[in-house]
């Protein structure tokens, strides 16, 4: 009994440890995103970060050929791949065309669709600490932006769409990461997308730069990054204890975008981060305890 706890709480921990990577690896996608989208199409944004993805899993991916070979649960990628093409599409629009801690505090109305979705689909508990978790966050995401008539914008529904979208492509990878490693996930990603982004840009392709390449490398290693710590962490902690830690991308993406592009950061950013952490410290103490 005493190894299988501290079996589950290094688990536990690791799962952390992905999570925060993750989140790191979001916020510089963002940022290379929105640079390329001053001189690219959102088509061509999406095309060059699975293109850079392609570039790194040919240079370290041959050890998982065998498992690819095998096309396990290939429909279940095709699933994702293609919700969370459409739904990255929508997201970058709103990256393009908001504040970076808007886009993020919209975007995370997507832990209560991961919660809903976990519960009906892979049969996950919706226990207190959880339930807790995901409402104090999203309280905490909403002092941050203090919706008002200045977040009525047609962008911001696109965002929010897209966070559903998200939501859902979270369950696949949740349920492929139980046959599949989280780094073939990654790279059926990048097999499926690729395709579709380079059809997609073809539609809208405008002249390519030198000085967009830096900015490739860092959307595109970002992206893929940002995934597979996040395969890594869904397969050690359960979907609806994941998403609320998520939450921490709000103030760090505030704080980027203020360091970066001068947007407005005041104190009801670290008041509304500060509710997200206390939140997520509870909920991990109690799940810690309870050997969850």
């Amino acid at each position: 009994m005493q190894k299988i706890t501290q079996f589950q709480h290094s688990h536990f921990i690791q799962g952390l440890f992905w999570m925060v990577l993750g989140m790191v690896s979001f916020v510089g996608m963002s940022v290379g995103s929105r640079e390329l989208a001053r001189t690219m199409s959102i088509e061509q944004v999406l095309f060059f970060r699975a293109l850079i993805g392609l570039c790194v899993i040919v240079a370290f991916g041959r050890m998982l050929l065998p498992e690819l070979r095998h096309a396990k649960l290939f429909k279940l990628h095709l699933a994702r791949n293609l919700v969370h093409f459409m739904a990255q599409y929508l997201w970058t629009i709103g990256v393009v065309m908001l504040p970076l801690a808007s886009v993020f505090a919209l975007e995370f109305t997507m832990p209560i669709w991961v919660a809903l979705f976990a519960f009906l689909f892979l049969r996950e508990k919706m226990t207190t600490p959880r339930i807790f978790a995901t409402i104090s966050g999203f309280i905490g995401v909403l002092v941050i932006i203090r919706p008002g008539i200045a977040m009525v914008d047609p962008a911001a529904g696109l965002v929010l769409i897209a966070a559903a979208g998200y939501g859902l492509s979270l369950i696949f990878v949740k349920r492929l990461t139980r046959d599949v490693s989280p780094a073939a996930i990654v790279v059926w990603m990048i097999v499926i997308q690729l395709p579709l982004g380079l059809v997609a840009s073809l539609t809208d392709w405008r002249p390519v730069h030198a000085a967009d390449i830096p900015w490739m490398v860092v959307a595109g290693l970002g992206a893929l990054c940002a995934h597979y710590c996040q395969a890594q962490a869904l397969k050690r902690l359960d979907a609806s204890v994941a998403m609320p830690i998520d939450f921490l991308r709000v103030p760090i993406a505030a704080v980027v975008g203020s360091y970066a592009y001068g947007e407005v950061i005041d104190l009801w950013v670290f008041l509304g981060g500060a509710i997200i952490v206390l939140a997520n410290y509870r909920t991990v103490m109690t799940e810690r305890r309870a050997g969850l």
